[in-house]
């Protein structure tokens, strides 16, 4: 079978409970996973693996890391058995080096919730490789935007290439009643975002200091930054998902080709 080109994907990986709640976005990753090519490995960055250099998960079969407190016990019985790509990972290493980028493998890293979540929904059988890189807290926008340029030619082969974040994350401001209103500044932000992206005004998302409520949406960048990489991975974006959890929390779901 040829190889088909798939896309970049931002997914807004929520609350942990989307595990078990899957609300409006869980119906979502599985449409998205049924109606796309099926992957031969997927590599995600997530918003949960911080580190101060650019690393490379090479483990065989990571282990299912449940990276929160305070959740019901049916969370932590949740596995996401799928297995890793060590050769695939070598690969990326290589194609890092080659692009002057210094980055590192890490074989005991296990895998955490910003990347078994979103593939729970979406390949609910575990049976596509995945390997996890991480967001190197010291690198800029455009050094993470870069990193998803590079890996960009791996789409055509069959390979899907995911930043998982939050296109809104403020947890101190989430509302508990279950039918809040998304607040303005919620709303203005991811608005503004797409309507950038929309116009394939990237530098400007790049330039997120600049963005409206920035400081309110996101007070500290990890769970936005994922979105850079996505961005370096295609020129062409879609809205496939959007939606509002807990008032203020996003849900979008984007695609670049």
């Amino acid at each position: 079978m040829n190889a088909q080109t798939l896309p970049g994907l931002f997914i807004s990986h929520g609350s942990p409970m989307l595990a078990l709640d899957p609300e409006q976005v869980g119906p979502a990753l599985h449409r998205l996973g049924s109606n796309l090519p099926k992957p031969e490995a997927i590599i995600v960055m997530s918003a949960h693996w911080e580190s101060q250099a650019l690393e490379v998960s090479t483990s065989t079969r990571p282990e299912t890391w449940h990276d929160f407190r305070g959740f019901p016990p049916a969370l932590y019985e949740i596995r996401y058995p799928a297995a890793g790509a060590p050769q695939l990972a070598e690969e990326i290493l290589k194609r890092f080096a080659e692009a002057g980028l210094a980055a590192h493998a890490n074989s005991t890293r296990p895998r955490d919730h910003g990347v078994w979540m979103p593939l729970l929904h979406m390949y609910p059988d575990a049976d596509i490789p995945v390997i996890e890189i991480s967001l190197p807290i010291h690198m800029n926008a455009d050094d993470i935007y870069k990193i998803g340029q590079v890996l960009s030619p791996l789409r055509e082969q069959q390979i899907l290439l995911i930043g998982s974040g939050s296109i809104t994350h403020n947890l101190a401001e989430l509302s508990w009643q279950a039918d809040a209103d998304v607040p303005v500044w919620a709303s203005t932000f991811r608005n503004s975002v797409v309507n950038k992206l929309t116009h394939q005004d990237y530098d400007a998302v790049l330039d997120w200091p600049s963005l409206p409520y920035v400081q309110r949406n996101h007070p500290s960048l990890e769970h936005f930054a994922p979105l850079f990489f996505a961005m370096g991975t295609g020129n062409r974006f879609n809205v496939v998902h959007s939606s509002f959890s807990m008032g203020s929390l996003g849900m979008d779901i984007y695609r670049f080709d």
